[in-house]
């Protein structure tokens, strides 16, 4: 199973990215899709989640209203994307799957780093 993030790098603050998770080595469509997201010091935190079997999302408070969560089952692949990034915003964004209590997989992450 590998879950490969794309699209993080450095912004100003104000501006957009939008992250990709492509996942091969399961069953895409079978599993909720999340993202977390850990800044230096600080603990690791959902930040957004489209679950099974609707589709529905959750996000964070911290970015609602900026971040928006989606999925393309035809290209295996989990969105997020970041609009209105802050400093705050900072951290390794990582993809993370989920099937039932047992099938659990991580990516490896990828780094936003918000400038002020």
């Amino acid at each position: 199973v590998h879950l490969v993030e794309t699209g993080g790098g450095l912004v100003q603050s104000g501006g957009s990215l939008r992250l990709s998770c492509a996942v091969s080595g399961l069953t895409f469509s079978r599993y909720d899709m999340r993202w977390y997201r850990q800044a230096p010091g600080k603990e690791r935190e959902l930040v957004a989640a489209i679950e099974l079997p609707g589709g529905s999302t959750n996000i964070a408070d911290s970015v609602k209203g900026r971040f928006t969560i989606s999925r393309d089952n035809a290209k295996n692949t989990v969105y997020l994307q970041m609009n209105n990034l802050k400093p705050e915003d900072t951290a390794v964004y990582y993809c993370y799957a989920r099937h039932g209590m047992v099938f659990n997989y991580w990516g490896q992450g990828t780094q936003v780093t918000v400038s002020s």
